[in-house]
């Protein structure tokens, strides 16, 4: 349970009125690359001691692409001194994720090609020694604990064993070494730790029923505590601090997830801490050093958050007074809780860096992370609503290019991904890219999205291609309805779930959209549901559940596969597809062109054999939103 405070705090700005984004002349076209490259300097992050700052920048090594690998400075106070010092020298791709561990060693992740098939490796910030702590090839690892009070190992889970599942390793960071401490029998679908670092909690589930399992020490057996159906949420987050009770996100008996305290002697009686009014809570926090619970999170149009701990609360203040016009989202922070690393952004900008040193109260800025592209000239992200045909309230965002009257313009639709996710306030560079070449972007959470309850979260079940795909539907008519668009200049986009809203939305509503862009989407529902990743069987028959039954639910799924209705397609397409996509396999996007070519239909179609589900690679990156740019520009002439 690796944390800091485990704290997101942010304060907020006013959005503007729909009209205005054209009280200026509109900015110009700033170049593609700007807003796609990686940034020269970021994801900071604060050894345990406070004493040295990591940081990753694209690096070059023997000539290759440059990639983000990880370097590491010395601190004084918040001020770095000396050198940097570079520590990994990746050529293939970006490194994906990594922390400290103590004051020396660094862990990170890295998968090849965006398989998914991610390796923990730990790096000595003094020798620069690097160690695969999961050298196995095929396999997919996570950490599942740092042992903050454990100097040489950390918790690791993998598939090594059975693909289909994930034990934990206790593993030495130094040498790689590896003990058993919790074998998945073949159901669990979640591990949790308690303060200590003990795995005292573990979440079951045959497919359709969720069991939350306990146990008192790590020589006990678990037991069963909570049985619910999938519907019902009861997700534990962190243990109390004496470890005898824990934490956890419920919605049993309610709409809502709330913040609750279970006891294992009594599981049925929730003590209920925390229930957002509207929304959906999306997570807690804690401080380590002081074992007091701080923050519970949530989103309503805009982040927002409830405060249990006047610390806390004080720092969220003085914060907000430094960094008035911005968010902010707390990163990191040492072990004592005196220095913080510090995300400051807004709907039109990522922002800047900083390090917080509480003891001197000082704010010292460590970079900017996209100079290149002035906030004053991009575009406001407004929360926006509309009704659904059959009643329902769909919230989402508007994104009007900047300097331009909100009339008749050119529009894409930009459905989210999941399907079972949210879109949320905040700088998007696909939204801001494509604003600041004058098109109108639209972001609708339609039924199904996660974030609103779980009533509206069903709404969606077995709905793929139809109710949810209506929501959608009813976000262009609604901007039609507004006069903002010109309904002959509609193109749709997405990616993943939202590629196959994009191909469901030229199938189904041939007549809706003069453009649209397919990124790693899925085409048909059959051929989808057998290529799902090996970890994912285990939930197979939630997702037959909630999407459809492939023989229980045949005639609707046939309706609904895009690739199977291609014949009706005569809106122009883009699509794009990374070869090695684990969750999408490339047959999806094979098929749909197949069958698009096969009626002589011109089809542009865009594999990269390096990368997975998205692309990652800045020269991939690149490429994609250059053909896209090209693409809408022809077909939707904003």
């Amino acid at each position: 349970m690796f944390s800091f405070l485990r704290t997101v705090l942010a304060a907020g700005i006013v959005g503007a009125s729909l009209g205005a984004c054209a009280t200026q002349p509109p900015p110009r076209a700033y170049p593609l690359k700007d807003f796609f490259r990686n940034p020269e300097r970021g994801y900071f992050r604060l050894s345990d001691d406070g004493q040295t700052l990591a940081f990753m920048q694209p690096t070059s090594v023997d000539g290759n692409p440059a990639r983000m690998n990880i370097y590491v400075q010395p601190l004084q106070g918040s001020q770095l001194v000396g050198e940097p010092r570079q520590l990994t020298s990746e050529t293939a791709r970006d490194i994906s994720n990594y922390f400290w561990k103590g004051a020396d060693v660094v862990l990170y992740q890295k998968d090849f090609g965006g398989d998914e098939n991610f390796h923990v490796l730990a790096v000595n910030a003094k020798t620069g020694k690097i160690t695969d702590l999961t050298p196995y090839e095929g396999v997919r690892a996570g950490i599942e604990d740092d042992l903050e009070d454990d100097p040489d190992h950390v918790l690791i889970s993998h598939n090594q064993r059975d693909p289909e599942v994930f034990d934990v390793y206790r593993v030495n960071v130094h040498t790689g070494a590896a003990v058993l401490v919790a074998q998945n029998p073949g159901n669990i679908v979640g591990w949790q730790t308690d303060h200590a670092g003990k795995v005292r909690a573990a979440v079951a589930s045959d497919g359709l029923n969720t069991t939350l399992l306990y146990r008192d020490d790590e020589a006990s057996e678990f037991r069963p505590l909570i049985t619910t159906d999938y519907r019902t949420s009861v997700s534990p987050a962190f243990f109390t601090f004496d470890d005898k009770k824990f934490y956890a996100l419920s919605n049993r008996g309610r709409d809502k997830l709330s913040l609750v305290v279970i006891d294992p002697a009594n599981p049925d009686a929730e003590e209920v801490i925390f229930t957002p009014n509207l929304v959906d809570l999306d997570g807690a926090a804690f401080s380590r050093k002081r074992r007091v619970l701080t923050l519970a999170s949530y989103q309503t149009d805009k982040p927002q958050y409830k405060f249990f701990d006047a610390e806390t609360e004080a720092l969220n203040k003085t914060l907000t007074a430094r960094l008035a016009g911005y968010d902010f989202v707390i990163q990191g922070a040492n072990r004592d809780e005196n220095k913080f690393i510090v995300a400051a952004y807004n709907d039109r900008t990522p922002g800047s860096r900083y390090i917080y040193d509480a003891t001197a109260d000082t704010l010292t800025k460590l970079a900017d992370l996209n100079p290149a592209i002035p906030e004053a000239d991009m575009s406001r992200v407004q929360p926006i609503s509309y009704q659904s045909r059959d009643g329902r309230t769909i919230h989402g965002y508007l994104t009007l290019p900047a300097g331009r009257p909100p009339k008749n313009l050119a529009c894409v639709v930009n459905p989210h991904g999941g399907p079972w996710a949210r879109d949320g306030w905040g700088y998007n560079p696909e939204v801001q890219f494509l604003a600041n070449r004058g098109f109108c972007m639209l972001q609708m959470n339609f039924r199904g999205s996660t974030g609103y309850g779980r009533d509206f979260w069903e709404a969606g079940f077995g709905q793929w291609g139809l109710k949810m795909q209506d929501d959608i539907t009813d976000g262009v008519q609604w901007l039609v309805q507004q006069g903002i668009a010109d309904p002959k200049r509609v193109g749709i986009y997405g990616a993943s779930y939202g590629g196959y809203a994009t191909l469901a939305g030229v199938a189904f509503t041939p007549d809706l959209y003069a453009a649209a862009v397919d990124y790693v989407g899925v085409s048909n529902l059959f051929t989808f549901m057998k290529s799902i990743p090996p970890y994912w069987k285990p939930m197979l028959d939630k997702m037959q559940d909630m999407v459809g039954d492939p023989e229980r639910d045949r005639e609707r799924l046939a309706a609904t596969s895009p690739a199977l209705h291609a014949d009706k397609i005569r809106t122009p397409l883009f699509v794009a597809q990374g070869a090695k996509d684990p969750r999408v396999n490339k047959d999806e996007s094979d098929q749909m062109v197949a069958a698009l070519k096969a009626r002589g239909v011109d089809v542009e179609y865009m594999v990269k054999d390096n990368e997975g589900h998205g692309f990652h690679n800045d020269e991939n990156k690149f490429e994609f939103y250059e053909a896209m740019e090209k693409f809408l520009t022809e077909h939707l002439k904003p």
